[in-house]
């Protein structure tokens, strides 16, 4: 069987490619990292690609809100481009700045299918200051997310953004949650809903959410950095969590819990 083709954009201020690209390869991709310029002018055809990889960073300086422009140039672009892609079974995941975008294009929360309808947003955090820090995160089994299938329910993963703070009328959250749309929420150390309590809800996000899908669980964005996560020794209680393995006698696993989220693409393409 042909390999998984995987687009990771590039430019004007992203900078979580390479280690993206990095996780897809790891789980047995081909990953491209491809400058948006030639993705929009046509030298890059999206249908070359079975997943489509919006990174973190910030795109062209977060200048006019983060997300904003990246999000104006596809969708002028190549936006029908896009919508035809998902809709003919690709995959997207949106990464902190790339879940701005894909909030900011209408492609989450894809309520009956429809990609152009902006319903949410990420805006500033509560605390009015960008947080660099680990959080705990709980997920749901119920949820249709290909990217978390079989996680475990309580991991960490690394944030670092000035807006990650979920946003929507109050109709909006219920309807994700009753849709089982909402993927990942902010919790406590010991797995507990955050409850908005900071810091375990790091920006404020309505419903500790941190991660949504869409109805087909098939495009994905979350806050948090799975790819800043593919081994345990990314983790700050790395040193701590070697000594209790090797107290019990016990290898840990290679490989964390940000790299599930690239396996699971990966395999369900497969």
């Amino acid at each position: 069987m042909h390999k998984i083709n995987v687009l990771v954009l590039y430019g004007y201020g992203l900078n979580c490619d390479i280690e993206t690209a990095y996780a897809f390869t790891l789980a047995g991709a081909n990953a491209h990292r491809v400058h948006i310029n030639t993705l929009i002018n046509g030298e890059a055809d999206l249908f070359d690609f079975q997943i489509a990889a919006f990174v973190g960073g910030f795109g062209w300086g977060d200048d006019h809100g983060a997300g904003v422009v990246e999000a104006v140039r596809l969708k002028t672009r190549i936006g029908g481009k896009l919508i035809r892609f998902i809709e003919q079974g690709g995959l997207a995941i949106g990464i902190c700045n790339g879940f701005q975008v894909l909030i900011n294009m209408g492609l989450l929360p894809g309520f009956d299918g429809d990609y152009t309808d902006r319903s949410v947003a990420l805006t500033f955090n509560d605390c009015g200051n960008f947080r660099d820090e680990w959080v705990r995160l709980a997920t749901s089994p119920d949820t249709p997310c290909v990217f978390t299938k079989g996680m475990t329910e309580q991991f960490d993963l690394p944030i670092r953004h000035g807006e990650g703070k979920f946003y929507a009328e109050k109709p909006v959250i219920n309807r994700l949650i009753e849709n089982k749309q909402v993927v990942l929420q902010y919790a406590q150390p010991n797995g507990t809903p955050a409850e908005g309590k900071f810091p375990y809800n790091p920006n404020g996000s309505l419903a500790d959410i941190a991660g949504v899908c869409d109805s087909t669980g098939r495009v994905f964005g979350l806050m948090p950095h799975p790819e800043a996560y593919l081994f345990r020794s990314n983790h700050p209680e790395w040193t701590r969590t070697r000594e209790r393995y090797a107290r019990r006698k016990e290898s840990p696993p290679e490989t964390a819990d940000g790299f599930r989220f690239f396996q699971n693409a990966v395999d369900y393409l497969k």
